[in-house]
């Protein structure tokens, strides 16, 4: 047995042919989705890209514990247990947070892996003449240019471009060549487990002119300003930009299309169909534009952001192909589904499923599905209405428990861990007792927003919050179930008012 997983970053579900998008150009999506389950309610669990590759690979929660950070010494890591068991497991990617201090241990899991540099901000190419001076069509970033760490981040991307000047160069197009590479190599060979990932098509929206010329259109602004590179804030712009921005995003998806395309290519040429498991997916979804706002971790958890498109073809279900299911999942289930797929036991504190009866027969695995970011809202929905819980005491704090304490490109510094505690051992932490350093300067802390109640049946925009105490009650309860399940910090439950 055989499996490959394609995995994009800020994937958006609402952009994609197969979910309903009229105008973005992704024919092999749509191919995609001919041979495999598409799966119609799939949920983040974790946000937003290291917490939620944590879950891919340990199949738990991670939000309720800790922010962005490596894998712990206790976690269980569904490629080190493939590799363990046998079977062969490959990471190629340009995610270049894999390789910050935030995300470290994480492709060590694999036997193998390959990097592919110059996403973003890559701290990758040296030219200490390059300037960062551009105009941008985002008004509430002027403001955040005038912070050195920013401008030294998008000067360095302005480096990283340089570089990037042809297709065969780009980030994408190198980490799908190693990806190719891979199974041109390897295809007659058994047990092995592919993953390609990218982190396209993820801001900035990074495409050159024959992918942005798949959408003509008229920008009425400055057509020299940065328009790929939305900040996490508020849109300030007219309607005439917000649509270029949009396009600028579609060119880059079409990208991905484009060179998913090339690994649907190489199945068919080997007949990889017969015995090898093939899974595309992402982390998140991204606002451009929606509900006012750009990006994410700056507002609420909208279905834009937070629903989320997933396709899995399995060789053991042919007679699957096409079909569409509704019953909830998570990113927390990916790990267990290719556990299964290969025959390795799963471990008890994976709190995922499997998804073989999701795919037979669209059975029910779980009534809710609980998301969010660390320390802020807890957001939960059973597919008919979704509840976003702000803390009823926010003056109680949030506190990290970790043994790996570093944020995303940066240890914890000395003066964070001068009042460090030791807790624990939580249910799965395998006996080891962890830090419990105070939380400063949370990602994604949405508190202030409030609490509202939404049903997506009725209001799939996500417009018109309703009040609804009987369903708030069973919404609450649901995220109680949630943390007892999970042994979540005793100071949470009072933060929530749970």
């Amino acid at each position: 047995m055989k499996a490959i997983m394609v995995m994009y970053d800020s994937l958006n579900r609402h952009m994609l042919e197969t979910y309903g998008c009229d105008w973005t150009i992704t024919p092999n999506f749509r191919r995609l989705a001919e041979r495999s389950v598409q799966f119609e309610n799939c949920y983040v669990g974790s946000m937003p890209c290291m917490p939620a590759r944590r879950e891919l690979q340990t199949g738990r929660m991670n939000f309720y514990h800790r922010s962005w950070g490596p894998m712990e010494p206790f976690d269980d890591s569904m490629p080190e247990l493939l590799k363990n068991a046998g079977i062969y497991t490959h990471l190629v990617s340009d995610h270049q947070h894999y390789w910050e201090d935030g995300g470290c241990t994480y492709h060590n899991r694999y036997s193998s892996w390959e990097i592919s540099r110059g996403q973003e901000g890559d701290l990758w190419k040296a030219d200490l003449s390059c300037q960062y001076d551009k105009k941008t069509v985002f008004k509430n970033k002027e403001v955040m240019l005038s912070y050195p760490p920013y401008t030294k981040m998008m000067a360095h991307d302005e480096m990283n471009r340089r570089e990037m000047d042809r297709e065969e160069k780009t980030s994408q197009a190198v980490t799908f060549k190693y990806g190719m590479e891979f199974i041109e190599k390897n295809h007659g060979e058994d047990n092995w487990f592919l993953q390609i990932e990218t982190f396209d098509p993820h801001e900035p929206f990074y495409a050159l002119k024959e992918d942005k010329a798949l959408y003509p259109h008229t920008f009425t602004g400055d057509a020299e300003a940065e328009a790929d590179w939305p900040p996490y804030a508020k849109v300030a712009e007219d309607e005439n930009t917000v649509e270029h921005v949009r396009y600028e995003y579609a060119a880059l998806l079409s990208k991905c299309d484009r060179y998913l395309g090339k690994v649907l290519d190489l199945m068919d040429k080997y007949n990889l169909w017969e015995d090898t498991m093939l899974i595309v997916n992402t982390d998140h979804g991204f606002l451009l534009g929606e509900h006012g706002w750009w990006g994410k971790t700056s507002m609420p958890l909208y279905n834009e952001i937070a629903h989320t498109p997933l396709y899995i073809y399995d060789p053991r279900r042919k007679s699957c192909a096409g079909v569409k299911r509704k019953s909830l999942v998570q990113m927390i289930d990916i790990a267990p589904t290719v556990l299964e797929y290969f025959g390795v036991e799963i471990p008890e504190d994976m709190e995922g499923k499997p998804l073989c009866g999701v795919m037979d027969n669209d059975t029910q695995i779980r009534e809710y599905a609980v998301f969010g970011y660390h320390g802020s809202q807890v957001d939960v929905t059973d597919g008919r209405y979704l509840y976003m819980h702000s803390p009823a005491n926010p003056d109680i704090p949030v506190y990290e428990y970790t043994l790996m304490p570093t944020h995303m490109r940066a240890m914890f510094q000395p003066a964070e861990m001068q009042n460090i505690e030791l807790a624990g051992p939580f249910s799965f932490t395998k006996g080891c007792r962890v830090m419990k350093i105070k939380s400063e300067n949370r990602m994604g802390d949405t508190s202030a927003f409030g609490s509202a109640l939404f049903d997506l049946e009725a209001d799939p925009e996500q417009e018109h919050p309703i009040e609804d105490e009987g369903i708030r009650e069973k919404m609450l309860g649901y995220i109680r179930e949630s943390m007892e399940k999970n042994d979540a910090p005793k100071e949470l439950f009072a933060r929530l008012g749970l």
